[in-house]
């Protein structure tokens, strides 16, 4: 906080005895040195000082101490140099400097030179210089002419020469003509997706699974698949099978600026369905801002930020197409923003109880949805779909076909969480993970999915609960988990952690080329 005060100088000798005494524990600084020095002058002149009494001008020193924060024998010095000056002024600094040899007109010469020549080295600018003056006759460059290499470079580096060198231009834009750069307008349509990457991390150089999140502007109608790579081999069919989930025509396919989707083979394949190509613009981060939540709210939320590798690609798309997306369309409620104008033009989005709904009861009611369907599906087989289980119930199938696909894949029970003093490396089945250390980076440590049965104290290895028992072998923990996983299997009620990671140790089949889902659990 900064407070100026007007009129200091002009304060009589009983304001500032008593400005003195009640600001006792109060300190001051002042501004600049040049503005001290000018209040200082204006003081003593107001004051009188050099006719006042001792007592008077040692009350004076301390006000101006006061004031400006400086010590008494610094206010001292002033004052003496006003005594003898009649002025309080700056002092010239007395630093000893070489003299200058090369002139400004010399440094310009050089830059000037520098910019035909295009900078070339010390050496070869020396030549030039040398051969401008005694060839060409040119007495502008006389004492450039006698100039050293490690010199040049030190002109080089001057502020003079940059400021009379410097040559800015604007960053010029690479244009890349595939898809076009604005935000979709689907016009209360359906059939206009945004779709994103999740990288599911990597594990000492070995890439992880890839989730391909698609949903639909108007309705939330989201489909998740997965896939071992993002190079069009691996992309290109299961974001086929991905489209063919939707039960409405796509018409616009939306996709930020990732090379695994702005190339010229996306390109072909949106033309050949004929869906409008649109792509993110610079510095509008809402563009692709619904299917950004998402990925926070379903696929972190379900899976985790576990390093999953990709030979479990297969397993997991599986598991999306007929458990995960079911249960998102038919029976996960979404939020839809009713927008408003204030007063300043702005867009207030505001989530009303009463609009929350499923995508599939979104879809049904917009007008005229019966012609909007894609060929063969009807809204009426989509209810009977969405009918056939509750919403809890179809959770509960869901937590369970989870569990069972990280039992196909062969995990075993989550070693203890860092109190055991054994060696856990010969453990092959064991989850990789990487936490959260303090600052945030990525640390080995225990398991992302602890067990959801029992009391999680038996088995999380915490120092209050920590017994033998939990560090027993790997063959008694093999089996306590198989009975354990059994019971939960009967009991699809318990809760369910989030944020599994599937075990290495199996080898499972490379990622298979996946055409038409043919799933009975999603076919309309």
């Amino acid at each position: 906080m900064q407070i100026e005060m007007q009129n200091a100088e002009a304060l009589t000798g009983q304001q500032i005895a008593e400005f003195l005494r009640g600001s006792e524990g109060i300190a001051f600084a002042g501004g600049d040195r040049a503005a001290i020095y000018q209040w200082m002058e204006q003081l003593l002149v107001a004051q009188e000082y050099a006719s006042k009494g001792k007592k008077e001008r040692g009350a004076i020193r301390r006000y101006a101490s006061k004031v400006t924060g400086l010590r008494l024998p610094q206010i001292t010095r002033l004052i003496r140099s006003y005594r003898a000056t009649g002025t309080i002024a700056l002092r010239p600094s007395r630093r000893r400097r070489f003299p200058g040899k090369y002139t400004d007109r010399d440094v310009r010469l050089l830059a000037e030179v520098d910019t035909a020549h295009e900078r070339l080295s010390g050496p070869a600018t020396k030549c030039i210089l040398k051969r401008e003056h005694k060839e060409y006759g040119k007495a502008g460059f006389a004492r450039l002419s006698e100039i050293s290499v490690s010199h040049i470079y030190n002109l080089r580096a001057s502020t003079k020469y940059r400021r009379v060198a410097a040559n800015f231009e604007p960053t010029r834009p690479s244009p890349v003509s595939i898809g076009e750069r604005r935000r979709p307008e689907p016009l209360g349509r359906p059939g206009f997706l945004r779709i994103d990457t999740v990288h599911q991390g990597d594990w000492d150089g070995e890439k992880g699974v890839y989730h391909i999140n698609a949903v639909d502007a108007v309705t939330q109608w989201e489909i998740v698949g997965c896939t071992a790579r993002i190079n069009a081999e691996n992309l290109k069919p299961v974001l086929e099978a991905m489209l063919h989930q939707f039960p409405f025509p796509i018409l616009g396919a939306h996709f930020d600026n990732g090379s695994e989707y702005i190339n010229y083979s996306m390109e072909e394949k949106m033309k050949a369905m004929m869906v409008e190509f649109t792509k993110s613009r610079a510095c509008r981060s809402q563009d692709n801002a619904l299917v950004e939540g998402k990925n926070g709210a379903i696929i972190r939320k379900l899976i985790g930020y576990g390093h999953i590798p990709a030979e479990h690609a297969g397993k997991l798309h599986a598991f999306y197409a007929a458990h995960l997306n079911p249960y998102l369309n038919f029976h996960r409620p979404c939020g839809f923003a009713t927008v408003n104008l204030d007063a300043r033009g702005k867009r207030e989005r505001r989530y009303k109880t009463d609009d929350y709904a499923t995508p599939h009861r979104k879809l049904g009611m917009l007008p005229g949805v019966k012609t909007k369907l894609k060929p063969g599906i009807s809204l009426e087989a989509l209810d009977r779909k969405a009918a056939e289980m509750s919403d809890t119930e179809f959770a509960r199938r869901l937590g369970a076909a989870k569990i069972k696909m990280l039992r196909a894949a062969g995990s075993s029970r989550p070693a203890c969480r860092g109190f055991c003093s054994r060696d856990r490396s010969q453990d092959k089945a064991l989850w990789k993970w990487r936490g959260r250390g303090n600052r945030g980076k990525p640390e080995a440590g225990c398991p992302l999915f602890p067990l959801p049965l029992g009391n999680p104290a038996n088995h999380a290895g915490f120092p209050h609960s920590h017994s033998h028992d939990c560090c027993g072998s790997l063959s008694e923990r093999k089996q306590n988990q198989r009975k354990e996983v059994g019971r939960f299997a009967t009991s699809p009620s318990r809760s369910i952690s989030a944020s599994p990671c599937i075990a290495n140790a199996i080898a499972f089949q490379d990622h298979p080329r996946i055409g038409k889902c043919s799933a009975p659990s999603v076919a309309f």
